[in-house]
């Protein structure tokens, strides 16, 4: 999977008929600026731009971030809150999965090689190109579980795990956490 560019991604709209609107580029500039282990709501994308006063219609957010998963380009990801989220999708080496806490909605990004391969070789097997690979592991954090998640945890409780930011699998190679 090659980077876009608007250039490319021009060329390939209109290989399908499409246009490369404006929004569409802006759209495509947001994600290819995005820090690494950032991903990005239909809402969060559009209230980022309201910020930066672009006038892009919720609607034609959502409509911009499935063609553009369709296209490959973007990864729609299910993550523990309910909506989906997007990313870039990056080629190897930077291809990662993620494990979502489906309490706090924490995430973090980890590499496994195999999982990409095993991926290749299945799509390649069935005669099919792989546009993208991922898994995400659901799970509880340990704060959830010490205050006995599901049946004890009182209805207001905020993780504090859930104020820190998403890490990276390049930000944990280089970390002692586990």
């Amino acid at each position: 999977m090659a980077l876009y560019t608007a250039a490319s991604l021009k060329a390939e709209l209109n290989a399908r008929g499409w246009r490369l609107t404006p929004q569409r580029e802006t759209i495509l500039h947001v994600f290819q600026n995005l820090p690494r282990g950032n991903h990005l709501s239909a809402e969060d994308l559009y209230h980022l731009l309201q910020r930066r006063g672009e006038t892009i219609s919720l609607s034609t957010i959502y409509r911009t971030l499935k063609l553009m998963a369709r296209m490959g380009l973007l990864r729609e990801l299910e993550l523990a809150e309910g909506h989906k989220h997007y990313e870039l999708n990056q080629p190897y080496p930077h291809h990662h999965h993620h494990l979502v806490c489906v309490q706090c909605n924490k995430t973090i990004e980890f590499k496994n090689d195999s999982i990409l391969k095993s991926g290749l070789k299945q799509a390649e097997k069935a005669g099919l190109q792989m546009i993208d690979c991922q898994l995400t592991i659901h799970t509880i954090c340990p704060e959830a579980l010490r205050l006995g998640w599901p049946s004890m945890l009182p209805s207001n409780w905020a993780c504090p795990r859930s104020q820190m930011e998403t890490h990276s699998w390049e930000e944990r190679e280089n970390s002692t956490e586990v």
